[in-house]
């Protein structure tokens, strides 16, 4: 899927309640545990949906988030004195409890930029929230409420997804319009698993890995499990393409092995060690979707002095073709398994090299530092906000960015950027203009990994990259 364009928006549930008039009629609300028990065992209503929904629903919460932003003084209320004020805006998102004691994955999305972080369960009780970590490249976070004895939810695993299989979405799609915080459940199956996601025109988005369902996910689902037959989270809800805003069947989900590290790091850590290879693919300069989309694995294009993949002997030049058990068909691929890698452990890949295949281990390291503070950084970028007139005469495909016009050789070097390349995508921050690169990164910078997503040739490509 490559430098595929997709039209449709990628929407992030995050977004507040709706109109109740909108709600999907596929979505139904979970009946309350006195209700479900009073049915007999034998019961012919009881299915194998019925059964892990009993088992993960107490599990579900909702997250609701409050942003405070300062609100520019009007220059008319300037005249007279006035000093501008403050602004609150609220958020709503789901989650499930992994610990008795409190700990709550969701997304990261979800309570980005919130100063107020609280989580309703099941019964209504309500607890204050705090954010343990959050992981914007990966789009998890871990909250943590003060509170005991909690119901949590069983997670499985991603590795044996059948395509085809039943899957069920629980969370709490538009808040509190429902009249009760019971969450709600669609169903549906697993569509396809390995989805690598890249959004065009309407709003940027890149994710990668995902699985893909036709259950239900509309926005405030956000952050909820998706669920196997058997009643174990195997995915966490994240995003959704439609043209409407509301679930047109394609839904996608973050592994929920992917979640299980990640989630062990923020607990650990309070930040994700973001693994690193030294290996950067070849990028094509034209796009060309069915050749990119049939090839076998991806070309090295460099390879970084002293990082692990030179210690290993890994060349420019290389095709490497399969790492660990998972089959490469492109630079995407890749990046998926870097984000299921930890700093520390070995890892071995399959390299083509002259017609012949060969295994080399090598052993993951953390990303490196980018060799400059923050400032330098952006002093050795000069950007252009993309214009329609550019767009055109470049033939570009994003509908928003920042255009590259000039860079240092180190920058170039260590972000992989070059003349031309458009930034679309910082984190989870869509690039709109050129000032936004520099807000991304100023805001972020400092507080973990960074992953930059440009646009070359008709195809979104990305670099990770740390600064002080």
């Amino acid at each position: 899927m490559r430098g595929e364009l997709v039209t449709l928006a990628l929407l992030l549930g995050a977004c507040g309640g709706g109109d109740a008039a909108s709600l999907s009629h596929g979505s139904f609300g979970v009946p309350s545990a006195t209700a479900q028990s009073a049915l007999p065992a034998n019961s012919p209503r009881r299915t194998v949906i019925t059964d892990a929904v009993q088992k993960i629903a107490p599990a579900v919460v909702t997250v609701q988030t409050e942003m405070v932003e300062r609100v520019p003084i009007d220059p008319f209320e300037r005249f007279f004195g006035g000093r501008g004020g403050e602004r609150s805006s609220a958020g709503i998102g789901s989650g499930f409890i992994t610990r008795s004691d409190g700990v709550i994955v969701t997304n990261a999305h979800v309570i980005a930029g919130a100063t107020k972080v609280s989580v309703a369960l099941r019964d209504g009780q309500t607890y204050q929230a705090r954010i343990l970590g959050s992981d914007e490249v990966n789009d998890l976070a871990v909250l943590k409420i003060d509170a005991k004895g909690l119901p949590t939810a069983k997670l499985g695993t991603s590795e044996d997804l059948l395509v085809g299989e039943w899957v069920i979405a629980i969370g709490n799609p538009y808040g509190f319009l429902l009249g009760n915080s019971e969450p709600s459940v669609t169903t549906g199956v697993v569509s396809g698993v390995g989805r690598n996601l890249v959004g065009q025109g309407q709003g940027s988005g890149v994710y990668v890995d995902m699985i893909q369902t036709d259950a239900a996910i509309n926005p405030g689902n956000s952050g909820g499990p998706l669920v196997n037959a058997n009643g174990e989270v195997i995915g966490v809800n994240s995003s959704i393409y439609s043209p409407t805003g509301s679930s047109i069947g394609l839904g996608f989900s973050i592994p929920i092995n992917r979640a299980k590290r990640v989630t062990e790091d923020l607990l650990e850590h309070g930040a994700v060690r973001r693994p690193w290879v030294g290996i950067k693919p070849t990028i094509a300069t034209t796009p060309d979707v069915t050749r990119s989309a049939l090839t076998k694995g991806f070309t090295v294009q460099t390879v970084v002095p002293g990082s692990p993949a030179a210690k290993a002997g890994i060349r420019s030049g290389d095709l490497i073709v399969k790492s660990r058990a998972r089959q490469l068909r492109n630079a995407y691929d890749w990046d998926a398994e870097l984000l299921e890698l930890r700093a520390g452990e070995k890892l071995t890949v399959i390299v083509r090299r002259e017609g012949r295949d060969m295994p080399i281990t090598l052993t993951v390291a953390d990303l490196p530092e980018v060799s400059a503070p923050k400032v330098q950084v952006l002093r050795e970028l000069e950007l252009v906000t993309l214009t329609p007139a550019i767009r055109t005469e470049r033939n570009i495909r994003s509908a928003r960015g920042a255009v590259v016009f000039k860079v240092s050789d180190r920058v170039s070097e260590e972000l992989g950027l070059q003349p031309g390349d458009v930034i679309v995508q910082i984190n989870r921050t869509p690039i709109e203009d050129a000032a936004t690169v520099e807000k991304a990164i100023s805001s972020q910078g400092g507080r973990g990994a960074l992953r930059l997503f440009f646009e070359r040739g008709g195809q979104v490509f990305s670099s990770d990259f740390m600064v002080r």
